[in-house]
């Protein structure tokens, strides 16, 4: 019905073929398309945009995907390593609203793309004073070495094995508490030019605990039956060593707390022994629950760096629902352009989705507009025919009576119903 009143063409004549050449008309206005949605959803609902929150995510094809140079196999966070994918980076203010996003390769590792997107983000938007936000697995060395350039401010996370550096600092009981089980703890760096946050968290350090409980009886388990095989003379120790690897890979969160060595006796038989190393469980014990931040902000606490960070919750929201309530995978195209107006679309009907949101929040009902898409959908379009005496019949299509929990829902969001619709040949004429 869209396609016949917004667009004057009969339903009969539309196909998907046709269809997927209007993505071909819409790509090239992707640009100016994020410039006009950026300023004009700033001003609507008075947004800032000073702090820029920036993930990667993946979304897979079906089909062999051959003439698309930009498919490739890589890292599936839909856990679909079979299928050719696309990575897609994509930047959103604080309150999750998309400025914009890029596509690339399906094999590029997240670290790379940061380059590309911060010079097309200020070349698009200007070079204020933003503040960075990324996770760790942007944190390379190049990338923190561009980030400090011409006074950009960041913080991102940092890869669990820099916590070493601060044992002392997780010993010591000087920690300032965020909320009921989250504490932070301000930590300089030598030259004074960055600051690192230590952030421990109860409820993640149980889940970890478990986590490293759960690894460890699964290796112990296997290498008792590794020893078993191993009495029964049954293997060599060729075949007993990638069992040994196979098994530590598969269960790699408790693999550092076992020391194993598999020999071949003078008999020929293979042994293997085995024992688990302290103090590898002793540092897991303090690290547990722990991560680390690192910010060239001087001028923050601990608990406002934190509160920044976990903001890139929104960013991996908006993945969650661009893979859930829009569709965007799996990809069924197979050119490349109609990929990237694809995702053109998805990246659109999540600014509605977004707009909807900050409506709802001003209106007080809450950010998150599932429930009231689900309620509005009730209402329908109908047609009401009346027959006359000459055999002509009168159309009229009416949209249905809201209800009255509806009808608040409508007044509250400032939206109002039309009571008809026009056909097509009234739409056209009117035109």
């Amino acid at each position: 019905m869209f396609g016949e009143v917004g667009l004057g063409v009969g339903v009969d004549k539309i196909n998907d073929d046709r269809l997927y050449r209007s993505l071909d008309q819409l790509l090239p206005y992707k640009e100016s398309l994020e410039l006009h949605l950026k300023e004009y959803l700033g001003r609507l609902f008075a947004l800032e945009y000073d702090i820029l929150l920036y993930d990667v995510t993946s979304t897979y094809f079906e089909g062999q995907a051959n003439s698309n140079s930009l498919a490739k196999r890589g890292y599936s966070r839909d856990h679909r390593p079979d299928c050719k994918q696309v990575c897609i980076g994509l930047v959103v203010s604080k309150c999750g609203m998309p400025l914009g996003y890029e596509i690339f390769e399906g094999n590029r590792h997240d670290s790379t793309t940061v380059e590309e997107i911060v010079e097309t983000m200020e070349c698009r938007y200007g070079t204020a004073d933003r503040i960075w936000v990324m996770d760790r697995g942007m944190a390379s060395h190049g990338n923190i070495e561009l980030l400090k350039q011409d006074n950009r401010r960041y913080i991102i996370g940092t890869p669990k094995s820099m916590l070493k550096k601060f044992e002392a600092q997780l010993l010591s009981d000087d920690w300032d508490k965020v909320y009921e089980d989250l504490e932070v703890k301000h930590c300089k760096s030598p030259d004074g030019n960055e600051t690192f946050i230590l952030c421990r968290s109860e409820q993640r350090r149980k889940k970890e605990e478990a986590m490293h409980k759960r690894f460890e009886k699964r290796i112990e388990e296997g290498l008792k039956k590794i020893e078993a095989s191993c009495s029964k003379g049954k293997c060599d120790s060729v075949t007993i060593a990638k069992r040994v690897g196979r098994l530590l890979g598969q269960n790699t969160r408790a693999a550092g707390l076992f020391q194993t060595d598999v020999k071949e006796r003078a008999d020929g038989a293979t042994e293997i022994h085995w024992h688990k190393v302290e103090n590898w469980r002793n540092w897991a014990a303090l690290s547990e629950g722990c991560y680390m931040l690192r910010t060239n902000i001087n001028d923050w606490s601990g608990q406002e760096l934190w509160q920044a960070y976990i903001q890139l919750t929104e960013a991996e929201a908006a993945f969650r629902i661009h893979k859930s309530d829009l569709k965007i995978r799996p990809i069924w195209h197979q050119k490349t352009e109609r990929v990237k107006a694809h995702i053109l679309v998805c990246f659109i009907a999540y600014v509605l989705w977004k707009t909807l949101a900050q409506m709802c929040k001003a209106a007080g009902l809450g950010d998150e507009p599932r429930r009231v898409f689900a309620e509005l959908g009730k209402i329908r379009a109908l047609d009401v025919v009346l027959p006359t005496r000459s055999g002509h019949e009168i159309r009229r299509r009416c949209v249905s009576r809201p209800s009255e929990h509806q009808a608040i829902l409508l007044h509250r969001l400032g939206l109002n119903l039309p009571k008809n619709l026009l056909f097509a040949r009234q739409f056209l004429k009117e035109m």
